[in-house]
């Protein structure tokens, strides 16, 4: 029979809340954004936490109110205890660790990247390892090889900057706004992806690590030398080629990895996963390799509750539950929990 998780994610600058159940059915999945941080062209992390705790319990209500179950129907409560902002994660955890004590409900810790991942399962509920993931988001950019749920490796991960980063700062470069991922993916729709060639960094058959500070560094080189004006009448272009160097990459070294572990599953996910050119570009190639591909839905691609209660699922069924003195930790990397 069907059991129903209660997830929180607070691990950066959204509070959320879901309720999912044990089939991977989404009953809500309330979000609250913080558009506080925008003026400051990034996240302040204690304005970050200082919001999570004004907006929990709210956003607590709103999640049971829209799924219809009443909190005592709840089986399990499950919260990202890292990576992310400190301050933000004990936001979450201790909210969650204090309604699991009240309920006397069991509490299952999630690895936030591993809820990236997971969150394909909301669309896919039978699907299954082996698979090589691709994580990518603001501050990571991971290549995983999944064996099985619990027994998984990072083959290939950033050096420096996470994809997600580059975005954000050559965003910033072109006075585009934050965060840069979404609008550079808008912008670059009206462009020409070939119209300058920026740097493909470490493009080698088998390194799977990724690095991006390079290609920043690239473009800020490249646009001190052209007129404001060029600029201006080549931004579509401009933006469209960036965002094609962080793309190509990406999709080549997922599908070596693949071919090099025989593995005929690729899974995209993080906040990245959204973005249009890296999809048609990862299932184009996925195509011609024989290689099945799978993206969460948009609207499970940033960070949200419902993929911590999908990570939870199988947790849960394996009574693999936390103790009330856990905490959380910042320390980056899918394996950590």
């Amino acid at each position: 029979m069907k059991k129903y998780i209660l997830a929180f994610e607070t691990s950066c600058d959204d509070t959320s809340v879901a309720v999912i159940d044990t089939e991977y059915k989404v009953y809500s999945n309330i979000i609250s954004s913080q558009p506080d941080h925008e003026a400051f062209g990034g996240i302040l992390p204690e304005l970050a936490s200082r919001l999570h705790l004004r907006n929990i319990n709210k956003c607590l209500d709103a999640a049971l109110l829209k799924s219809g179950i009443d909190l005592q129907d709840i089986s399990a409560i499950a919260v990202s205890i890292n990576p992310g902002l400190i301050g933000s994660l004990i936001i979450g955890m201790s909210f969650a660790k204090a309604l699991a004590w009240s309920l006397d409900k069991p509490l299952i810790a999630i690895n936030h990247m591993l809820g990236h991942v997971m969150a394909n399962k909301i669309e896919y509920p039978h699907l299954n390892p082996p698979w090589i993931a691709l994580v990518v988001s603001g501050g990571h950019t991971e290549l995983v090889l999944f064996e099985s749920f619990t027994n998984f490796f990072i083959i290939g991960q950033t050096l420096d900057d996470a994809s997600g980063e580059a975005f954000d700062k050559i965003a910033k470069l072109l006075s585009l706004g934050f965060p840069g991922g979404p609008i550079i993916d808008k912008i670059a729709k009206n462009g020409n992806p070939n119209f300058h060639k920026f740097p493909r960094a470490l493009n080698r058959k088998n390194n799977f690590n990724f690095s991006f500070s390079g290609l920043k560094t690239s473009v800020f080189n490249w646009l001190s030398k052209q007129q404001s004006g060029y600029i201006n009448d080549h931004l579509n272009d401009i933006v469209a080629s960036v965002q094609q160097a962080i793309v190509d990459i990406l999709v080549i070294k997922t599908i070596n990895a693949a071919q090099k572990y025989d593995i005929k599953k690729v899974i995209v996910a993080g906040g990245v996963s959204a973005n249009s050119c890296l999809r048609a570009e990862m299932s184009n190639q996925c195509e011609k390799n024989d290689i099945s591909v799978y993206f969460p839905k948009i609207q499970y691609c940033m960070d949200n509750a419902a993929m911590i209660g999908a990570a939870a699922v199988m947790k849960f069924l394996n009574n693999e539950y936390a103790d009330l003195s856990l905490n959380a930790f910042s320390t980056k990397g899918i394996r950590y929990i």
